[in-house]
């Protein structure tokens, strides 16, 4: 990790198996439906869940007034990225790339998730290395929390 970036983290104990919420990431209709944080939709252009496989997506909000701007638009996240690693029911690595003209929002991010099977169900935790400096901390913080929300939802039906 480069000086300047910085690491960004979220757990949350999910009550539901680790192979469900595995599944969750790798089937695009239900990545569009848990993914976005609050106030966002998901559109996936690419979507290829094996490990080297590529993908691309945009996160837009669904309210034009919005107080944070987005990266590509100033309504809309694209990004593109690679399943650098899957290991089944346990671990999902994802390098991703913002499309932005604004540098702050430029390098690798990597995206990783761990699935730890407990008593109750699944402890997730995403962590997400080299974070753009673009990228307030603050938001970024809200944002994996509202996604573990919405995978709990998601999963726990």
């Amino acid at each position: 990790m480069s000086a300047n970036k910085r690491t960004d983290t979220g757990s949350r104990l999910i009550n539901a198996p680790a192979a469900v919420i595995y599944e969750a990431y790798l089937n695009p209709e239900s990545v569009m439906s848990w993914r976005p944080p609050e106030g966002m939709k998901c559109e996936i252009f690419e979507f290829n869940p094996h490990q080297g496989g590529i993908f691309k997506m945009c996160f837009s909000f669904i309210d034009e007034h919005h107080d944070t701007p987005g990266k590509t638009t100033a309504h809309a996240d694209v990004f593109s990225g690679i399943f650098e690693e899957l290991k089944e029911d346990r671990k999902i690595v994802e390098a991703v790339n913002f499309e932005s003209d604004n540098s702050a929002f430029a390098g690798t991010m990597k995206v990783i998730t761990q699935l730890e099977t407990v008593p109750h169900g699944t402890f997730v935790t995403i962590r997400c290395e080299d974070v753009p400096s673009g990228i307030k901390e603050s938001d970024h913080q809200k944002g994996i929390q509202s996604t573990l929300e919405n995978l709990a939802k998601f999963t726990e039906q």
